[in-house]
């Protein structure tokens, strides 16, 4: 599952604790479940005395040094509620192009969810640069579903489902399930998230649900608030169909 910065930063932070809750449902339901969690660099950024979203490369990396302790601290201060520990996993692209890399974060992985620990996934935003960033998280966690080969991704969003033009424009109108191989030629792809705290939006979370699917795990997109209800296998958002669906 992965969430973004503006549902879980600023005026958002809050939602840390729904999330838990559902987080900690599906737990106790016997599911593996790893949270891919954006938010570093919105999480530090106050710290850091900034109003916006830093754009040279070096603040990013204060920022998300800062925030990134804040956020777990906020993650497993929610989390003893249901006595849950919290496993930090951060990864760089290249470590995801590197076979070894890649096979030890994937062999960390699952010796996490074997011992019942939640994986918290995030970007090492303190260490990757421009040229080998993920870009977003929505990708990570695509990789990350075919790293582990996952069931499902959950991709939360402040909006509750995928539309044929961004939502608040009129005729609008909601997509509930989009079959393998569907290009979605027409659509109109909007932002998703608060300005200036995430970087992914409607256009990214399509890119990683087709990457997924393509390597055989569906994709829901669904609201924030929704969290409980998608991990309970509730119809409810955008259901992408993966490779091999019958």
């Amino acid at each position: 599952m992965k969430v973004g910065s503006s549902s879980i930063s600023g005026a958002n932070v809050g939602q840390i604790g729904m999330l838990v809750d559902a987080l900690a449902a599906a737990h106790a339901r016997g599911s593996e479940v790893i949270l891919v969690s954006s938010g570093a660099i919105a999480t530090g950024m106050p710290y850091l005395k900034l109003n916006g979203r830093p754009s040279d490369l070096a603040t990013q990396q204060a920022a998300a040094a800062v925030g990134q302790n804040v956020l777990i601290y906020r993650y497993q201060d929610s989390l003893d509620r249901y006595q849950i520990v919290a496993g930090q996993v951060l990864l760089t692209a290249g470590d995801l192009e590197n076979a070894t890399h890649r096979g030890n974060a994937q062999r960390a992985m699952e010796r996490l969810l074997d011992l019942r620990i939640l994986p918290i996934v995030n970007e090492n935003d303190t260490v990757a640069t421009q040229e080998i960033r993920f870009g977003d998280n929505d990708r990570l966690a695509a990789l990350v579903s075919q790293l582990v080969h996952a069931d499902v991704l959950v991709l939360l969003s402040d909006v509750d489902a995928l539309y044929t033009r961004p939502p608040r424009e009129p005729g609008a109108r909601k997509i509930t399930e989009v079959p393998f191989g569907d290009d979605l030629s027409g659509i109109e792809f909007g932002d998703i998230g608060a300005a200036g705290v995430g970087t992914g939006g409607a256009g990214t979370k399509v890119a990683a649900a087709k990457l997924a699917a393509a390597s055989g795990t569906p994709v829901l997109l669904a609201e924030t608030g929704s969290v409980a209800d998608a991990l309970a296998g509730e119809e409810i958002g955008t259901w992408f169909e993966a490779a091999g669906t019958l």
